[in-house]
């Protein structure tokens, strides 16, 4: 296991670039989906999320690839992704049909959940133009070598859209490592995009064959166990026990396969409901281990992108050559931030993530 050599930002355009695909959420606000007349339209993307978190509350330049259907609806992503402030420039644009058939642009339909009622997501991405991707149609030269790029984040979600998206994925990893750039992946198990291609064993047998490109490897209990095999000693079928003994345990276990692994984060939740969660965070790093201040009965708005948010804190902290500790703790409390507000993505400044790792109050501010 390495220490994290991070390319000069003088060197570089980029200071991350990020692969995945950004789909269209609809959020029924306080109602259920299957009940709601109205939905308030938001851009998300577990990959997409890093970059924009590292770009609207920590002013870095980030870019994404991805690839919309040409009509309305992928211009109304685009329109979103601006706000967000990612570059687009390598956002491939593909030709719609008309109706469909041939190419579309995904939809995640997402609702927060309230008490013992837990949050619930229902994607619409089939045959997305991000899903048709294939090797050999990103100017990954371009991009790491005449732009210059620090660091490529993707991840588990991207890589089980179809066949063709772990070869892309691939492709990418191999020309960030030549470029010197550095490799981050979150798994972001989900259930519901491998059950039709093979489930668990099709997901470890993908990420496996990834993993040993990744310098930093991203993920909760779930992530690590589904989608490469490692199990957390003493964890319950309701993933309650917070024991950071097991969760230290399952990292050590990984770090020994894959010895290209220089950090491996994990976050700690226990859901007490949809609403109330512990939160922490774990970091291994050059042989030791550096847990984030766990902070207990955390109220939730809405979790989805907590766990992207604590990944584009942590890689923050790492590129602006922070020690172990504080990235930790910056990608924890910016995680914990972004679940006090709606949608996939942070509204979090990096002035409230500075004052929430010194432990500030929730007296209002004037």
């Amino acid at each position: 296991m390495g220490t994290l050599q991070v390319k000069s930002k003088e060197s570089c355009h980029w200071d991350l670039v990020s692969l995945g695909e950004v789909m269209l959420r609809l959020d029924p606000g306080d109602e259920r989906i299957h009940t709601a007349r109205s939905f308030h339209a938001w851009e998300g993307g577990g990959e997409y999320n890093v970059a924009r978190g590292l770009k609207r509350c920590f002013g870095l330049r980030t870019a994404v690839v991805t690839a919309l259907a040409d009509n309305s609806v992928g211009r109304l992503v685009e329109d979103l992704m601006y706000q967000g402030g990612v570059d687009q420039r390598h956002v491939r644009w593909v030709k719609y049909d008309g109706v469909g058939r041939e190419v579309r642009n995904g939809l995640n339909f997402t609702e927060r959940g309230f008490g013992l009622r837990g949050a619930v997501g229902c994607s619409d991405r089939g045959h997305t133009a991000t899903a048709q991707l294939k090797p050999g149609e990103i100017d990954w030269k371009k991009i790491f070598e005449e732009e210059g790029a620090r660091w490529l984040h993707t991840g588990g979600i991207f890589c089980a859209l179809s066949e063709t998206t772990p070869l892309v994925a691939e492709e990418a990893m191999k020309a960030a490592k030549q470029s010197g750039a550095l490799v981050s992946y979150d798994l972001n198990y989900r259930d519901s995009l491998w059950r039709s291609i093979g489930g668990k064993k099709q997901a470890q047998a993908v990420n496996r064959r990834l993993a040993p490109y990744v310098d930093v490897m991203l993920g909760n209990e779930e992530d690590f166990s589904a989608a490469l095999g490692f199990q957390v000693p003493g964890l319950d079928a309701n993933h309650s026990n917070l024991d950071p003994a097991g969760f230290k345990t399952m990292i050590q276990a990984a770090v020994r396969e894959f010895h290209n692994f220089a950090v491996v984060a994990t976050t700690l939740r226990n859901a007490k409901t949809a609403t109330v969660n512990d939160w922490g965070a774990i970091c291994y790093y050059d042989g030791k281990f550096y847990q984030a201040s766990n902070r207990e009965n955390l109220e939730i708005y809405d979790r989805v992108g907590g766990g992207d948010s604590f990944a584009s804190g942590l890689i923050y902290g790492f590129l602006t050559g922070q020690e172990p500790q504080w990235c930790v703790e910056c990608g924890a409390a910016h995680g914990a931030l972004a679940m006090t507000t709606p949608g996939d993505t942070t509204t979090a400044t990096l002035s409230e993530v500075l004052q929430v790792m010194k432990g500030m109050s929730a007296r209002i501010a004037r």
